[in-house]
């Protein structure tokens, strides 16, 4: 009997559908990420799932809001994943 799918070497896709506990080697999906102020143009890192507000250190304007799951970036904010 044959397989139709490879379970030793899953594909990229299918390995990021998958829950982050089912996948063949486990990793988080959450992430820190650098987030620009859109008034003073200062660089601060949150957490993606933070459970807080944050706030800007130069302008203390609100960056994000905590919902559920993923904090929720005011509008006029830019961010970029941290990588490391």
């Amino acid at each position: 009997m044959v397989l139709a799918v490879d379970l030793l070497n899953p594909t990229l896709e299918n390995e990021k559908r998958q829950y982050k506990l089912k996948r063949l080697v486990q990793s988080p999906d959450s992430y820190f990420m650098d987030v620009k102020c859109s008034g003073c143009f200062n660089i601060t890192v949150v957490f993606s799932n933070s459970q807080s507000v944050v706030t800007c250190t130069g302008c203390s304007t609100v960056l994000c809001q905590p919902t559920g799951g993923r904090a929720r970036l005011t509008e006029g904010c830019s961010f970029r994943k941290k990588i490391n």
